[in-house]
């Protein structure tokens, strides 16, 4: 973000470096945001969006939409599977293994809590300086 000759950047710069000086030895590194319709953030203590080319994000944040292929497993059809019913292979309890199922994959899809970022998305945003970098997601207590 820094030396780019972006004005915005110069006065994101100008705005940190006053809110450092306004608090004293203990500068603001934590804030709230959110997420733009275009994908600008918008955080609680600077009052312009700061385009998406000049924050950051955590890797995590960059896995993919809901429903995308995350990562494929794959087995030599050897498994076993927990209770399910009795089984005349394992006395009652329903754990059993397929010996005859043959080499397969499965694939691993993103649930919503490890999607990607979208517009709408409120965020912690951790100060470096005087770059941005969007931490995570954040999400009511409620939720969980």
């Amino acid at each position: 973000m820094s030396g780019n000759g972006n004005p915005g950047v110069s006065k994101l710069g100008q705005v940190l470096q006053e809110r450092m000086k306004a608090c004293g030895a203990s500068p603001l590194l934590l804030d709230f945001g959110a997420i733009q319709s275009d994908m600008s953030l918008l955080t609680n203590t600077y009052p312009i969006p700061i385009p998406k080319t000049d924050y950051t994000v955590c890797r995590q944040l960059t896995l993919g939409a809901v429903g995308a292929v995350l990562t494929t497993t794959a087995t030599d059809g050897l498994h076993s599977h927990g209770p399910s019913g009795e089984h005349a292979q394992d006395s009652g309890t329903g754990a059993h293994s397929h010996t005859n199922e043959g080499a397969h994959t499965h694939n691993v899809l993103i649930p919503e809590k490890m999607r990607k970022l979208k517009p709408g998305d409120r965020v912690l945003v951790a100060w470096v300086q005087n770059e941005a970098v969007v931490v995570d997601i954040i999400l009511p207590a409620a939720s969980i």
